[in-house]
């Protein structure tokens, strides 16, 4: 196994083996089917997300998947926010810059040596056409990591470290949007983009 392989690995969990019959608990059987498609979206990307093979690799029904997700898109979205969520934690150890430093550093990361950069930019690309995945897109990875900046940003403000009038929300948008421009428009490495230079130049306006 190579070294991107292993690293996929270590965030996604090894497949799970195969079981014996028998009803299984309704949180294991999600979990397992958010591993698998998990699992599978950053290996092969969004095409092998299929309730078929995500059925039969994690030993749940179709039937469960149908009623579960609208589409396997919306179950490629959830399983993507639910396996990176770890790697995505906001610090908080009342250094603005140094926070902010350091999550958009795991956030690249996890785009370049993590192997998403491919599988977040399918499910964005896809998302233009399919309202299940960009309403799962949405509500379960994309709102929710902007409300943990935003409520990092307000911290900081309260605390006197960002000016009361400053925007979060174009903070928010001028140092991850950063991020998407160069995976989606640009397509270029973002692991030439320093981290550190974004974020004093982001801040030097707002404190």
């Amino acid at each position: 196994m190579n070294d991107s392989s292993t690293k996929k690995v270590a965030m996604t969990g090894a497949p799970a083996a195969r079981r014996g019959r028998g009803r299984r608990p309704v949180a294991e059987v999600r979990s397992d089917v958010l591993t698998t498609a998990a699992r599978l979206l950053l290996e092969e990307g969004l095409r092998a997300v299929t309730f078929e093979r995500i059925a039969r690799e994690s030993g749940a029904s179709k039937t469960t998947l149908y009623k579960w997700w609208p589409s396997p898109g919306a179950l490629a979205a959830e399983a993507y926010f639910t396996q990176s969520r770890p790697h995505l934690e906001f610090p908080d150890t009342g250094d603005l810059r140094a926070d902010l430093v350091a999550q958009l550093t795991s956030f690249t990361r996890l785009m370049t040596d993590g192997g998403a950069g491919k599988p977040i930019s399918e499910l964005i690309g896809a998302a233009q056409m399919d309202s299940d995945l960009a309403e799962a897109w949405s509500r379960t990875y994309a709102l929710p990591r902007r409300e943990l900046a935003r409520r990092r940003l307000t911290a900081a403000q309260r605390a006197g470290q960002l000016r009361a009038e400053a925007d979060l929300d174009i903070i928010i948008d001028q140092l991850w949007g950063a991020c998407y421009h160069r995976l989606l428009v640009l397509k270029v490495p973002l692991a030439d983009l320093d981290v550190e230079r974004l974020v004093a130049h982001t801040l030097y306006g707002v404190r």
